[in-house]
């Protein structure tokens, strides 16, 4: 698997940065026959909420109608997207949704909207961090799902634009039959783990390597107005020989290449399946926490489709799957107070850091364009 102000609850939102990658994926032009035009005459590429459909039958007739979904960079190894994917394909079967580059960053999602523009196979929904959302506004089409006012505000654009909708805490996972516990980010640079330990991604390019930096800024006394502190340290990772560049995924953890991973504590706690000796560990003092969002394409080939499935994510049942994968989910508060939330699975949850920090739109903007300029130099 790769990609991709203290808040209410877990609070803040993952991040990653515009990468320039091409993706083209294999379509003819044009989009479905009669693509956002809903059988009651709704626009829908133009819907902003609910109403505007009316009801949400008649929202999932104009999607029926389209009979397509285009997701992108979905791992189904990710925060349970497995489950959901399937789920939202059984409650409505006259929708086919097509999967298409699972293990891509949210940087290369937002290019393979660009490039196939125009195109029937563009995606029709985004799952992105906080950076690459603000650098493209301009690409997502507003929408409010019905469950909108239970979202912290902290967690979505004011018009939709942008929406969390699940997150975690940044941790180390590691084979616990090859290491010690790491009880500090420092004791990842003594020789026992020499050449084992990795990020997910490129923190240039994916929104769990940025929150890597970003943890490792804080647990050396920085301050999320620079990241410097965490640069520095990985860049004493690398000297010190550990630093394995390694993308991480289900398979490099299985079979032992990556076996120690930054990650998220939700995707790290799935890897105990495959290696039953992995163990996850959120460090104490200042924890780094982290929502991903979902948007839509402004010019999505199916927007009806598009609309549908963001309702469904922010349902209580899709909620609930984002927690059995380990997730926080955004609206979890809310559910909790309403007693929608699946009590045992909320109680399972590892215990949160007492502190937990995550930047601020202009922080994270800030750490894109450092880390642009000194990520490369400091790992060579």
């Amino acid at each position: 698997m790769t990609r991709h102000a203290r808040l209410t609850h877990l609070g803040g939102v993952g991040a990653a940065l515009l990468a320039s990658t091409a993706l083209i994926l294999t379509g003819c032009a044009g989009g479905s026959a009669d693509a956002g035009q809903a059988a009651s005459g709704v626009d829908a590429a133009t819907a902003s909420d609910l109403s505007s459909f009316g009801t949400l039958a008649d929202l999932e007739a104009a999607a029926k109608a389209e009979g397509q979904l285009n997701v992108i960079a979905l791992p189904r190894d990710w925060a349970n997207y497995g489950e959901i994917l399937d789920a939202f394909t059984a409650k409505y079967p006259e929708i086919t949704v097509n999967e298409q580059s699972p293990d891509v960053s949210s940087a290369e999602e937002i290019q393979a909207a660009k490039t196939n523009e125009g195109l029937d196979t563009a995606p029709d929904v985004f799952d992105l961090g906080l950076t690459v959302a603000l650098q493209n506004t301009g690409e997502f089409a507003p929408y409010k799902v019905q469950t909108w006012d239970e979202i912290p505000d902290a967690l979505k654009e004011p018009t939709g634009l942008f929406v969390g909708d699940y997150g975690g805490y940044m941790s180390v996972g590691y084979d616990s039959a090859k290491f010690p516990t790491p009880e500090s980010l420092d004791d990842l640079l003594s020789s026992e783990f020499r050449g084992s330990v990795a990020l997910n991604g490129d923190p240039t390019q994916a929104g769990a390597a940025f929150a890597a930096v970003g943890l490792a800024t804080v647990q050396n006394d920085g301050t999320l107005d620079d990241y410097q502190p965490g640069i520095d340290f990985f860049s004493e990772l690398n000297k010190s020989g550990n630093l394995l560049k390694l993308d991480v995924t289900t398979a490099t953890v299985a079979s032992g290449e990556t076996p120690v991973v930054f990650d998220w504590d939700y995707l790290n706690a799935t890897h105990a399946k495959d290696v039953p000796s992995w163990k996850t560990v959120v460090f104490p003092g200042t924890g780094y926490a982290g929502y991903y969002n979902q948007a839509i394409n402004k010019n999505a080939p199916n927007p009806a489709a598009a609309r549908l499935w963001q309702e469904f994510l922010y349902s209580d049942e899709a909620q609930n799957m984002w927690l059995k994968g380990g997730a926080r989910p955004v609206r979890m508060e809310a559910m909790t107070d309403a007693g929608t939330i699946d009590k045992d699975l909320a109680a399972a949850l590892p215990e949160a850091p007492s502190e937990t920090v995550v930047p601020t739109e202009a922080q994270s903007t800030a750490a894109g364009t450092l880390l642009g300029q000194k990520w490369a130099a400091a790992v060579q």
